[in-house]
């Protein structure tokens, strides 16, 4: 069974610092297209950040562009999303995705175009 596990969420102060791993068992991560997602209280879900199977591509919402980095250790079948300077706007449930390596990080983080499996997500808060 295909399944993506995310974890490293948790309550932060604004200004402060998360790293998030996405963790993969029944297939192996490096053959796939990975992002990252989110979804705030009502609001719709957005991509945050998605990275090519091999790491050479990456994709950044505007909002997280110069404080998030997507990144990816194939040895541990992990990817990763350090987040830095959080702001409350970044209060939301995180969540990792992986589709087929045709699909391009933009393809992917914008239109979210053949994702085939998601995990549950991990709650970021960000609050004084």
């Amino acid at each position: 069974q295909l399944q993506l596990v995310e974890s490293g969420g948790g309550l932060v102060q604004p200004g402060g610092s998360l790293r998030l791993a996405c963790a993969a068992s029944g297939f192996t991560l490096r053959y796939y297209t990975i992002g990252w997602f989110r979804q705030a209280p009502g609001k719709e879900r957005e991509g945050v950040s998605c990275i090519s199977s091999a790491g050479g591509s990456t994709n950044y919402a505007d909002s997280v562009k110069g404080r998030f980095t997507i990144s990816r250790d194939n040895a541990k079948n992990t990817v990763y999303l350090q987040m830095n300077s959080l702001k409350p706007e970044d209060t939301a449930v995180y969540y990792c995705a992986a589709a087929p390596p045709l699909f391009g990080v933009q393809a992917m983080c914008v239109s979210t175009n053949g994702i085939t499996s998601w995990g549950k997500g991990t709650l970021v808060t960000v609050s004084s």
